[in-house]
């Protein structure tokens, strides 16, 4: 073989292990920011949306329990958290550690010289996401968890959990115990309460086992995410 073709080849090779070695430039990106959900925000002008790195948050149909053993919607209460950080000009700077296997962006972002993962931990509304963190937000844990704030004032399922289909014991359900009158009718995809003086109330049974439940007031009803009837 022709030295000058093996001088090629050796040249080729070697171009591509160091492509292939090379370390890929994390992004920075900076702009104005939409909240999605509690761990995830979309940069306007930009495509790939952010998921914030070493943070995992309530989903946003994710049920927990607040302090007097009320049911709450607290991903939509997270969500809020998240955009009361970012602020009114919801102006974010972010720069990128991975990508998860949706293609968004994992990164840090600050907003207003706070780290808004580390932020949304330290108020309580998210937890450090253990399994990628390697500890970086466990002081904040640690701090909203001894001093009970956002989900830690109450009793929650950790939100990789709940996305395995685990769920808080059916405290709200047990109508007899807390004198709670109200009845959480699912059907179908619909989820209905009914009040004693209601039309169907007196037709309307609750199988527990569905996922029915009793509540105490029509706030906790509608927080859980049941409707009144209509008509």
């Amino acid at each position: 073989m022709p030295s000058g073709e093996i001088s090629l080849r050796s040249a080729i090779v070697a171009l591509a292990l160091i492509v292939l070695t090379s370390p890929v430039k994390a992004q920075s990106l900076s702009g104005q920011a939409d909240v999605i959900d509690v761990d995830t925000i979309a940069i306007r002008g930009e495509k790939t949306r952010i998921r914030l790195y070493g943070v995992d948050g309530p989903e946003s149909q994710q049920t927990c329990n607040d302090a007097s053993g009320a049911r709450y919607l607290c991903g939509s209460k997270a969500a809020d958290a998240l955009a009361s950080i970012i602020g009114r000009n919801g102006r974010v700077s972010c720069k990128e550690q991975d990508r998860d296997r949706y293609g968004r962006i994992v990164a840090t972002c600050e907003a207003n010289g706070r780290d808004i993962g580390g932020e949304l931990i330290r108020q309580g509304w998210a937890v450090e996401y253990t399994q990628y963190s390697d500890g970086r937000y466990s002081g904040e844990e640690e701090e909203a968890r001894r001093a009970k704030r956002g989900l830690w004032a109450g009793t929650f399922v950790k939100p990789w959990d709940w996305r395995r289909g685990e769920s808080l014991p059916n405290e709200a359900s047990t109508g007899s115990d807390r004198k709670c009158a109200i009845k959480g009718n699912i059907s179908g995809s619909e989820r209905i309460y009914h009040l004693p003086d209601s039309r169907n109330y007196a037709r309307t049974t609750i199988d527990e086992a569905k996922g029915e439940r009793w509540f105490c007031s029509e706030d906790e009803a509608k927080a859980a995410g049941w409707r009144a009837p209509r008509g």
